[in-house]
């Protein structure tokens, strides 16, 4: 060995050396004193203490339902900060390409929601003469970033192969091999479906990354705007768009979604008039349970759904009952890991308060089902009979 390649040698053993007493380091350097563990303060139960919701329904001083709903709807889109602006010309729908499905229609488009942006959009429209009902069918979060609308949809045939394979492994995960939105359009819905921000084709050139969507929502914080509330602003354009199709029924559009698609759904319920009827599997809970020590959870919600401040006015209960009275469908799994048993008891307790106290109970269906956190086949059975029912 050479003078030239000892030296090399020493180098790399010196760096490695370093690199694992900086480990080391990091490992060790802890201090006595801390606030946060888990993700969350050590004061978190007596922030919890401190919640009195004073704008829910039967906390706040208004009276009349009408009222209190258009008070409440305003101070939710107070909390989601600035709204992306409204296209100048319209949606400016481009179909990028279509195919004949068994029963009905499959198109891929890119339809303009914002002056900022263009989304990219499944739409499904059944055989026959319309118009029909429509569904808005909003996909899950997962951790999974790669595919978005195609968790709802089968891709169609112009995808990547890359696509259409993870799309199938996703369905058999989590749908238990069926593709909702086209399970709802066999039996006779449009269905629309939209990439989220972050999500399939709105995601980030560098590739789908979890752990930079915290950053990145903290990122667009600075500008002034939310990550959370501009996923819940397209939704509402969405189904504005959906309004406008003329194979759509206008007076007859619902909305459904498992898990982060779930907390969209009933979010869009209640923030939009468009909506009639919404179903929502795998999310609901109240903040108490969700955001304790109680559970060995990593993550309580995060900037998915977060609007900032507005822990201080509602609970998530009580935002969903902006929703009352239309027909509303909650189905939570008791094997859930991510939602706890008791704060979905409660939530769905506090709806069911906001329902009776205007005589819509009957239009309010809660169960809690033995399953993980999924939307397996009956669950999509029964979110299409619900639609049969009140749609």
């Amino acid at each position: 060995m050479d003078a030239k390649q000892v030296t090399n040698n020493k180098t790399l053993i010196l760096a490695w050396m370093m690199m694992m007493v900086c480990a080391g380091s990091a490992i060790a350097q802890k201090r006595e004193k801390y606030e946060f563990k888990r993700n969350l303060p050590v004061y978190a139960d007596s922030l919890i203490a401190d919640f009195d919701f004073p704008l829910a329904w039967g906390n706040s001083d208004i009276k009349d339902f009408d009222e209190w709903r258009r008070v409440a709807r305003q101070k939710v889109f107070d909390c989601m900060l600035a709204p992306p602006p409204a296209p100048s010309k319209g949606y400016d729908v481009k179909v990028l390409c279509e195919e004949q499905r068994e029963g009905y229609k499959a198109r891929k488009i890119e339809i303009r929601l914002s002056r900022y942006y263009t989304v990219p959009a499944y739409v499904l429209i059944p055989d026959g003469k319309g118009p029909f009902p429509a569904v808005n069918a909003l996909h899950d979060h997962g951790a999974h970033l790669f595919i978005g609308k195609e968790k709802m949809i089968r891709p169609l045939a112009c995808e990547d192969s890359l696509v259409v394979k993870d799309a199938e492994e996703w369905a058999a995960n989590l749908y238990e091999g069926q593709f909702f939105g086209d399970f709802l359009a066999r039996n006779g819905y449009v269905v629309f479906s939209a990439d989220a921000p972050m999500w399939g084709e709105r995601g980030q050139m560098e590739g789908p990354n979890r752990d930079r969507y915290d950053m990145i929502a903290g990122n667009m914080m600075m500008y002034g705007i939310d990550l959370s509330a501009y996923m819940t602003y397209d939704d509402i354009a969405g189904t504005e768009y959906l309004a406008t199709m003329p194979e759509v029924d206008a007076s007859r559009i619902g909305c459904t979604g498992c898990s982060m698609g779930a907390y969209r759904a009933w979010m869009l319920s209640a923030l939009s008039d468009r909506i009639k009827v919404g179903t929502a599997v795998c999310w609901m809970v109240t903040t108490d349970e969700q955001m304790s020590f109680n559970y060995k959870r990593t993550e309580n919600g995060g900037f998915a759904n977060c609007f900032p401040g507005l822990r201080r006015w509602m609970d998530y209960p009580h935002v969903a009952s902006l929703a009352c009275p239309k027909a509303m469908l909650f189905i939570n799994g008791s094997q859930d890991k991510l939602f706890p048993v008791p704060g979905v008891e409660k939530a769905f307790a506090t709806m069911h308060e906001t329902w009776k106290s205007q005589g819509a109970d009957d239009r309010l269906e809660t169960e809690i089902w033995d399953i993980p956190h999924s939307c397996p086949l009956k669950a999509q059975q029964r979110v299409l009979e619900f639609f049969r029912k009140h749609l």
